[in-house]
């Protein structure tokens, strides 16, 4: 037998409190057999990852225990790097995000739920050309 561990863990900012966050974590252990041929493990290891990142999302989406399905982007192409990854969201964007959003009287789980339906997927992964363009809409929502 074959032991399959996955985790997900994610640390968001506390509103209002500098330099402070607060951790979610999810994980699952099960047993593969040692028959399974390498794609079907790896087809397993998939899976078990998307469950555990989806029920950590979901929690932060307000704990309705309905997973969000992420969806494709087409608000901004992300900035690649030199590797053709883009550059994900600085920790100045997203504490300046959650600053601007619980001003604006949003709760963290309903900034995580805009930011998911958006973009298609959460604060800390955004790159940082959609970070910027979600920081935009903002400040115009305040200036409004």
């Amino acid at each position: 037998m074959l032991k399959l561990s996955t985790s997900y863990s994610k640390k968001v900012p506390v509103p209002d409190q500098d330099f402070s966050s607060q951790s979610y974590h999810a994980s699952v252990e099960l047993e593969l057999s040692d028959a399974l041929q390498t794609s079907e493990i790896e087809k397993r290891i998939h899976e078990n990852f998307q469950l555990v990142r989806q029920a950590v999302e979901s929690e932060l989406a307000g704990g309705s225990g309905v997973v969000a399905v992420p969806v494709a982007t087409q608000a901004t192409k992300p900035v690649p790097t030199g590797n053709g990854q883009a550059l994900k969201i600085t920790n100045r964007q997203a504490k300046f995000i959650t600053d601007l959003a619980t001003q604006q009287g949003y709760k963290l789980s309903e900034l995580n739920a805009h930011i998911s339906k958006l973009y298609g997927v959460s604060l800390y992964d955004l790159d940082r050309k959609s970070a910027s363009a979600l920081l935009d809409s903002l400040q115009q929502k305040k200036a409004a």
